[in-house]
């Protein structure tokens, strides 16, 4: 797919779960942890490519993840699905707008663009106001891809639980988050990567959401030269998990970044 792509840095603007960690509340060894790697805000990445940068969801996060990353600019938004710790930061592209002057292109599929305009009724609802609201250029889509400032993004279904949701691969790299069990014709899909980024929430089986265990299968069923484990809970730690991991095989962690080469 990639045989064009440009090349693109990675940055992991978060890699928790949705009550990120540490968690409210809690006093546990990870949450309590001193390692910054123990620090995951809800998950989303930043795509920068061409001078262009590509959000993969909004989190509750945005302001400080975009703030954190010196995010300048905004160019597109994709949204993976319409659970509130993916949608929750969109009203902060509001700065993105002032600055660039302009509509910011919005992509996600149906399901999910209704859910964002009922959410966010009031960006949607065609109603003068007194007060700023983002300004959004939106789009739907399906399965099929579509370019983006000159890098095609490939939607990739997967199963999150009994719902059906979307990743990405872009290039030779690929982002999937929130999923408990991946199609066969998504894993068709995703031959011949570089980078992989897989939903890895805990050790023990969720109805929702993968396992480490889980993560591996489907690495040795696709054999990407790195992957990445991201939207991961408070019952893993940074240190203890890699110990036990392969070398292809890393834990993301918030403000990591990964350099994709051109593709032959």
């Amino acid at each position: 797919m990639g045989s064009s792509s440009p090349p693109f840095r990675i940055t992991v603007l978060g890699s928790g779960t949705s009550t990120g960690v540490p968690t409210i509340g809690c006093h546990c060894a990870v949450c309590r942890s001193e390692d910054p790697r123990d620090k995951r805000l809800r998950p989303s990445i930043l795509i920068s490519y061409s001078g262009r940068n590509v959000v993969i969801d909004t989190t509750p996060d945005f302001r400080t993840q975009v703030l954190r990353a010196k995010v300048d600019r905004l160019d597109a938004v994709l949204f993976t699905h319409s659970h509130a710790d993916h949608i929750m930061g969109l009203d902060d592209v509001r700065p993105f707008n002032f600055h660039q002057k302009r509509r910011i292109p919005v992509y996600a599929a149906p399901d999910t663009l209704a859910t964002l305009r009922s959410v966010f009724h009031y960006v949607f609802d065609g109603r003068t106001r007194n007060t700023s609201i983002p300004q959004l250029d939106v789009h739907e889509f399906t399965q099929e891809p579509f370019d983006l400032f000159g890098l095609k993004f490939e939607p990739i279904r997967v199963l999150h639980g009994n719902a059906s949701i979307y990743g990405f691969r872009f290039g030779d790299a690929a982002y999937l988050t929130d999923h408990s069990d991946i199609p066969e014709e998504s894993l068709r899909r995703l031959r011949g990567l570089d980078v992989l980024f897989l939903d890895a929430l805990r050790n023990s089986p969720h109805p929702t959401h993968s396992t480490v265990e889980r993560a591996r299968h489907h690495v040795a069923q696709l054999t990407p030269k790195r992957t990445f484990l991201t939207h991961m809970s408070h019952d893993l730690s940074h240190v203890g998990t890699e110990r036990d991991l392969p070398a292809n095989i890393r834990l993301a962690y918030d403000g990591l970044e990964i350099e994709v080469g051109a593709s032959a």
